[in-house]
């Protein structure tokens, strides 16, 4: 792969062994990344996408993720209780707020799950144990919504209207990521003394739905998601892993800039780059990943917010000049991933570290 242009070069800030890393983005590069989303971050703890903007749990939770990275931790507490004080009786949360209202009311289970992923991040990086048991009941009703969702061969239904009514389908990409999300789910059900034997079954049917039969999700072969994120979300390593990076790299990839959102169109973008980078990086292949992070300092912005994407040949910025707190966040969690920051630096990129499942199949 070509070199990537108008590298940021800085002095290196960790050891020898990441300094290709450090060499185009310092800690306190990403110091003032992680204070432009704390900036945000309004006082109900909510943490939108852009100012006056709306916020979704998934994202929210990101963002939570990237201040633990980088020491913000009363910040990321503050984003964790507003998901207690928004959670439904159900266990859910719907899709999008704004600051004082529910703007969009249907009940992802993406984003439902994903309060297990941030919270388990969190209590990595902290060990607060209190924090982790007041999250426990929260975490349960979350989970119990999602798999509520799970039909008999595994896949899990995308989402329900908000009166209950569910969705028909599945999405790769969104199951792949609530597969990680039980996954931590589990382990903080262990980490508290709990036995969630239920969960690790679901878990594992999952998993193999997503391994053995694509025809189960919804076709969105044109998103790059769809090609990443099993293994992003650890479903599928090592060799097979690699190969199936391998399978659709040329496809997604725009060399020397970065990962397309979607196949056809010639917009790349900073969140689906950086995943991409922890993907790679999850099966061993570090020297892609370093590579691609390098690309995504192209689309850093001078108060170290990050835009969200740009279309080329054009390198006009796409949407125009936005630049999400969900973006920044994504570039943080890749950046612990590369040079391991944070206590919680390997929870995407090495899979071992949450409990081993069941094999089904």
């Amino acid at each position: 792969m070509p070199k990537p242009q108008n590298q940021i070069k800085t002095r290196s800030v960790v050891t020898p062994a990441v300094a290709n890393v450090a060499d185009v983005l310092s800690l306190p590069q990403l110091a003032d990344t992680a204070n432009n989303i704390a900036a945000q971050q309004l006082p109900n703890g909510m943490i939108p996408w852009l100012p006056d903007g709306h916020a979704d749990p998934w994202n929210h939770v990101e963002a939570a993720m990237a201040l633990s990275v980088m020491g913000h931790q009363t910040q990321a507490e503050r984003a964790y209780q507003w998901l207690l004080n928004r959670q439904r009786p159900d266990g859910a949360w719907h899709q999008y707020y704004l600051a004082d209202q529910v703007e969009q009311d249907k009940l992802d289970a993406n984003c439902v799950a994903y309060i297990g992923t941030g919270v388990w991040h969190h209590y990595l990086c902290t060990r607060n144990r209190s924090f982790l048991e007041s999250m426990w009941p929260a975490i349960q009703k979350a989970m119990g919504f999602v798999l509520d969702l799970q039909l008999p061969r595994g896949e899990i239904r995308w989402a329900r209207h908000a009166d209950g009514t569910p969705w028909s389908f599945a999405l790769l990409t969104g199951s792949s990521s609530i597969y990680h999300s039980l996954r931590s789910a589990i382990a903080i059900a262990k980490e508290l003394g709990h036995e969630r034997p239920d969960w690790e079954l679901s878990t594992a049917r999952l998993a193999n739905v997503i391994r053995t039969q694509p025809d189960a999700f919804a076709p969105k072969d044109r998103w790059a998601m769809d090609w990443y994120y099993p293994v992003l979300s650890g479903v599928i390593t090592g060799q097979e892993g690699r190969a199936r990076l391998a399978s659709q790299f040329d496809q997604f990839v725009m060399d020397g800039l970065g990962v397309r959102c979607v196949s056809d169109r010639p917009w790349v973008t900073t969140a689906e780059t950086c995943e991409s980078v922890i993907a790679h990086l999850s099966v061993g292949q570090r020297d892609i990943a370093v590579e691609m992070f390098k690309w995504v300092q192209n689309l850093r912005a001078n108060d170290g917010s990050y835009f969200t994407g740009m279309v080329y040949p054009e390198q006009v910025h796409f949407p125009a000049n936005e630049r999400t707190t969900y973006t920044a966040a994504a570039v943080i969690l890749a950046a612990d991933a590369l040079l391991g920051i944070s206590p919680a630096s390997t929870l995407f990129s090495n899979h071992h570290t949450l409990p081993k499942l069941i094999t089904i199949g």
